[in-house]
């Protein structure tokens, strides 16, 4: 490209596409420092985040949203998980940490986001969920990606407490139950591969309020952080789920 064409044509930097800077939206992509020359053009998806406290109903809803929005469900837990099933060195200290409540480094959490990102599934649109937690890792995603819209899921602390003490999950598929809200045929035994059911070490009520205090010092603050750049929405998660997604769904139009 000359350099006549570079100042009437810019580079998305997320879909990799030339356009007319005429034609471009008026958003910043990245960082302040790139604005003048990458903006993020009008084939591009919208972008969301999740915040809201464990057990708050982030993952049930971004998986409804997922389906409704066709774009991808990027959880931090998730990326996690895969890593411990596969015992790699980093999936054992992912587990050390998790099962004491406490959360995964900064460093190695947004280097596995910004891992993530690069999937072609991400162009079009996504939802992360469990990613930033922290305002260092914010900052971080601030530099890498512009979120559209950030929303927080608002619930009591003692209402997070019954849902996750609840929770149940088989050792053998991985089916997850709750004792009052989604329990099981028989006590103890999946209902799917009849496999046994157990307590996760981060559903004992010890870790979850070590969780809720960890989350009240270092994630909180992010709720803060995002209304100043005015893309925070609340949404009451302490409700039933069909009720939680149509409220989603009107501010996410």
């Amino acid at each position: 490209m000359s350099d006549t064409e570079s100042k009437t044509y810019k580079k998305c930097i997320n879909c990799g596409k030339h356009y007319s800077v005429a034609l471009m939206i008026n958003k910043l992509y990245c960082s302040e420092e790139c604005a003048s020359q990458y903006r993020r053009c009008e084939n591009c998806g919208n972008f969301y985040l999740f915040l809201g406290p464990p057990g708050a109903g982030k993952g049930t809803m971004a998986f409804k949203a997922k389906e409704h929005y066709s774009i991808p469900h990027i959880s931090t837990g998730d990326l996690f998980r895969a890593a411990i099933e596969d015992q790699t060195e980093l999936g054992k200290q992912v587990k050390s940490i998790l099962d004491k409540g406490d959360l995964v480094p900064d460093e190695l959490t947004t280097a596995m986001i910004k891992e993530r990102l690069k999937n072609p599934d991400s162009k079009k649109g996504f939802i992360l969920d469990g990613f930033p937690r922290t305002i260092p890792q914010a900052e971080a995603l601030k530099e890498i990606i512009k979120i559209d819209k950030v929303v927080n899921f608002t619930i009591p602390e003692s209402e997070v407490v019954r849902r996750l003490s609840g929770r149940r999950v088989c050792r053998n598929c991985g089916e997850s139950f709750h004792m009052e809200f989604i329990p099981p045929k028989k006590e103890g035994v999946c209902d799917k591969c009849s496999g046994e059911l157990y307590t996760r070490d981060d559903d004992q009520i010890d870790a979850i309020k070590n969780r809720l205090s960890v989350y009240n010092k270092s994630t909180a603050p992010l709720i803060n952080f995002y209304k100043e750049d005015e893309s925070l929405v609340n949404v009451n998660s302490n409700q039933k789920p069909d009720a939680v997604f149509n409220d989603l769904k009107e501010i996410l139009k």
